[in-house]
């Protein structure tokens, strides 16, 4: 009589352990099925609210003026033109001229830029990553003290610094102060992702026979370009997007910038639309190459370089 109870004990606790776990995982897997959705929904909305503003941009600019200005507004034209291209593209005119000549500009000054920020960071970020001397850590936690301020801040001292050097009214003048903005986080970004590259490779390389430029050029150089695209790229981004240094240091109007450039759509009574987008399109366009070919390099440098090892 005492034997059949132990039994069904014996045989139904297995059951219900194992239908407790086989429940677990269910909700579990719905659980991770519900972030995914919401994960993606996220990206939609992200990805959406990235693309239209570019889709409007480049279907108002393939309008006429009138159509531009027509209220409702049409998202597709009816007539669609590429006149704004033509006269921004074209040399012939008086339009198409300034315009090529504030692109060649932009580029001279955000390539000068990243060339010079990318030759000091490189240095720098490696003395603040290899070596300790004293003070280190205070003078690299004060590189970055002059994000702390906006740049409005610094707007009149530097004026009458490059007034000093009589740099105003010349590109140069933008090329220091880029230089001088941007060195801050590139050094940053660096100095992270040469921590976390091992000091025994360099090491190593030493033992062979190698200097300590020989390993580092060898060695380090390679292992680190992800880290020095990225920092390229931000350099060149934040040249080229510049407005208030531009507009002030420079007066003339052969050198100007194409972001301050694009004030000339704008006049007394009315705004020409149609070229004004069209030009920012254009403007656009070297930014979004540039993360589009060197995307993945951008994203490994900020993951490597994020975390130290």
């Amino acid at each position: 009589m005492t034997a059949t109870p132990t039994t069904e004990t014996s045989t139904t606790a297995p059951a219900a352990s194992e239908r407790r776990p086989a429940t677990a995982r269910r909700k579990s897997r719905k659980q991770r099925s519900g972030w995914v959705v919401a994960g993606w929904i996220y990206m939609a909305l992200l990805l959406l609210f990235t693309l239209v503003p570019m889709l409007w941009m480049l279907l108002t600019s393939i309008k006429a003026q009138f159509a531009a200005l027509q209220y409702p507004p049409q998202w597709i034209p009816e007539e669609p033109t590429l006149e704004q291209y033509r006269r921004l593209l074209s040399p012939a005119g008086d339009v198409g001229r300034d315009f090529l000549r504030y692109l060649v500009n932009s580029l001279w000054v955000s390539i000068a830029t990243t060339i010079l920020g990318v030759a000091v960071a490189i240095p720098a970020a490696y003395a603040f990553s290899r070596f300790r001397f004293p003070g280190r850590t205070a003078l690299f936690y004060s590189v970055l003290l002059r994000n702390m301020f906006p740049a409005v801040v610094f707007l009149m001292p530097l004026f009458l610094m490059m007034r000093w050097l009589h740099l105003v009214n010349t590109q140069w003048s933008l090329i220091l102060t880029y230089l001088t903005f941007g060195l801050p986080l590139s050094i940053w970004l660096l100095k992270g992702f040469y921590d976390n590259i091992p000091v025994q490779l360099e090491q190593a390389a030493r033992i062979d026979g190698a200097t300590r430029f020989q390993a580092f050029w060898k060695i380090v150089m390679p292992l680190s370009s992800p880290g020095i695209i990225a920092t390229a790229i931000y350099a060149f981004i934040q040249a080229w997007n510049e407005y208030i240094y531009a507009r002030t240091f420079v007066s003339d109007k052969s050198k100007l910038t194409l972001p301050v450039g694009l004030q000339r759509f704008f006049t007394e009574y009315a705004t020409n639309w149609p070229g004004l987008m069209a030009a920012s399109f254009i403007m656009s366009v070297p930014v979004v190459v540039l993360f589009l070919v060197l995307q993945k390099y951008f994203v490994r440098a900020l993951t490597e370089g994020a975390v130290k090892s």
